[in-house]
């Protein structure tokens, strides 16, 4: 996808892209890129999936570009309404990993009717992400 523009980009503001990078990156096991960035631009983190790109952009440099939104960003708790889902590989081990840093599950790992596999956890921010893959048969 290189080089093409997405079908579809959404921008989350995060406290600590270090966190969220060691998140999606080390234990969801996602591909996550460091976007290059022109001197002086915000530091944000890329996650491309299906023709959509997830943006992560630390809150601090979302404040500092646009000082209107700092009031909004600290009175609500982010993703609220919002759900992401991920595909993804070895979701048994993501489990076990999620498990083991004590993360918030709003469902346990279950095999759905429809043929996957799936967990319901929140990140670190608190986005609620439904991570989803083939079950076996």
């Amino acid at each position: 996808m290189a080089g093409r523009t997405p079908a579809f980009s959404i921008q989350l503001a995060v406290s600590d892209i270090g966190t969220t990078e060691a998140f999606y990156a080390g234990i969801l096991e996602v591909a996550v890129e460091r976007a290059l960035t022109v001197t002086g631009a915000p530091e944000h983190l890329v996650v491309r999936q299906s023709g959509c790109n997830v943006i992560f952009v630390d809150e601090s440099d979302v404040v500092r570009a646009h000082p209107v939104l700092d009031e909004r960003l600290g009175s609500y708790v982010k993703g609220v309404g919002m759900t992401l889902h991920f595909t993804v590989e070895d979701i048994d081990g993501i489990y076990d990993a999620v498990m083991e840093e004590g993360m918030e599950i709003l469902y346990p790992l279950q095999v759905t009717p429809y043929g996957t596999k799936e967990l319901w956890v929140f990140d670190p921010d608190g986005y609620l992400l439904v991570l989803e893959e083939k079950a076996a048969r």
